[in-house]
């Protein structure tokens, strides 16, 4: 992350903040007008690390646990409280054609039966995934 992004995100506290003017580093560009943040960039600093340690991850609570020293509960609270505050779009069920839904039940049940060989599901979960 850019330096002095987290000494900034301290000083704001989680205050809604615009950007006025913007330059382009590489260029002798420079845009003025009001730019809000986009919502990953209003996370405090920590919880920044934690989304994109997350994403590292690639979405393994398990795998959280072990980096950051701490529990399945911890976690999911912590996932839960940033999730709120990024809540910015609405989410509509999507209508699938007969093949693309059997391609994503192969595809989730690929990721099921990956999830329990890892340990990060139990086989009562599996089975109840699988049966669905």
């Amino acid at each position: 992350m850019a330096k002095g992004w987290q000494e900034l995100t301290a000083m704001t506290r989680g205050s809604l903040i615009t950007i006025e003017r913007v330059r382009l580093v590489d260029k002798d560009v420079a845009i003025e007008g009001n730019f809000e943040l986009p919502y990953l960039a209003r996370l405090s600093f920590e919880d920044q690390v934690f989304t994109a340690a997350f994403i590292e991850c690639h979405g393994s609570i398990k795998d959280m646990e072990h980096t950051f020293g701490i529990s399945y509960p911890t976690v999911k609270n912590r996932l839960d409280r940033i999730a709120k505050q990024l809540e910015f779009a609405e989410v509509l069920p999507l209508q699938y054609s007969d093949e693309t839904s059997r391609v994503m039940m192969i595809e989730t049940t690929e990721e099921t039966l990956d999830e329990l060989e890892k340990g990060e599901i139990t086989a009562e979960e599996a089975i109840r995934r699988l049966s669905k």
